[in-house]
């Protein structure tokens, strides 16, 4: 039996059934159901919103492996699913392109006041020299992470004639044109826009935080559409309060559960929805369309079961 435990296309539903699988989905399942019937499962799929932990695989006797939709694996104990050889694995070749678009679509839109001047318009102010935008043809852009999100970002960049500064711990001699290698000194005193990219993980965890912003040199637009733990939120409203970014475009936040949220976190969000530089969309910056389909696919291919 394979467990689906999130929204997927109807092309990996059925092809996991011509394959003589049964299949379980259901998107809505949860850690507790999930627990009760993993016993019997030979692979999951999952994304960002069950916990796949110790505990829960020390039930999972006959899995042979999980599938996660997308790229980030901070949910599941891959060391010790490993460890019970268990196959972890992921498709962020599959949503790669969308997330970049996003990404690129959020600095368009800032640059020029896109969503700015649209609002003002709905409440009849028409004001054209106060909305003049800014070209991005020209200017220095960092992308701190360069794997599948980052370098597909870098490549849509090269129609607008820009400098791309590519920061990557661990990956190296991947520089090409105007993709240049830099460290993340040179990223943040270049740059007029800066991109996160990375995987959260211990060492990224609020990686964007009062020294990150306190060492920027040319007030550049920050973008996240990685992980939203990856930002530090009052390091960031503080950076806009000190004009220390030009402004900011956000796929993701540190908590996406708003109906959790405290007197303090919503007062927070709604001084950033006020703010005319910045945008805030629904962790939708990976989820396409295509890529909706693409990510399935990818996983199926990894799996040999395409």
């Amino acid at each position: 039996m394979i467990i689906i435990t999130v929204k997927t296309h109807e092309y990996m539903l059925s092809s996991l059934r011509r394959h003589g699988y049964e299949v379980f989905y259901d998107p809505k399942i949860t850690y507790e159901e999930l627990a009760s019937m993993i016993s019997e499962a030979e692979g999951i799929v999952v994304s960002t919103r069950i916990n796949i932990d110790q505990s829960i695989l020390e039930k999972a006797d006959k899995l042979k492996w999980i599938g996660r939709l997308g790229s980030g694996m901070e949910l599941i104990d891959v060391k010790y699913a490993e460890s019970r050889g268990i196959r972890c694995l992921n498709s962020p070749e599959g949503n790669r392109i969308a997330v970049a678009e996003h990404t690129l679509g959020m600095l368009l839109n800032l640059m020029n006041k896109i969503s700015y001047s649209h609002n003002q318009i709905k409440q009849r102010i028409w004001q054209r020299e106060e909305n003049r935008g800014l070209e991005l043809t020209g200017k220095t852009v960092g992308i701190i992470g360069y794997g599948n999100s980052g370098s597909a970002l870098g490549a849509l960049l090269k129609s607008f004639d820009t400098t791309v500064l590519a920061y990557d711990k661990y990956k190296f001699d991947f520089g090409k044109d105007y993709i240049k290698e830099a460290n993340l000194e040179q990223v943040t005193r270049y740059s007029d826009v800066i991109s996160f990219s990375v995987p959260l993980t211990e060492e990224t965890f609020h990686m964007a935080n009062d020294v990150f912003f306190n060492s920027l040199q040319r007030r550049p637009y920050f973008l996240n559409a990685s992980r939203g733990k990856v930002v530090n939120l009052d390091h960031l409203v503080k950076a806009l309060k000190e004009n220390k970014i030009a402004g900011a475009g956000l796929d993701v936040l540190e908590n996406e559960k708003l109906e959790t949220y405290k007197k303090q976190d919503t007062d927070r969000l709604n001084w950033l929805l006020e703010q005319p530089n910045v945008i805030i969309t629904p962790h939708i910056a990976g989820y396409s369309q295509e890529a909706f389909y693409k990510m399935g696919k990818v996983l199926l291919e990894k799996l040999g079961l395409e």
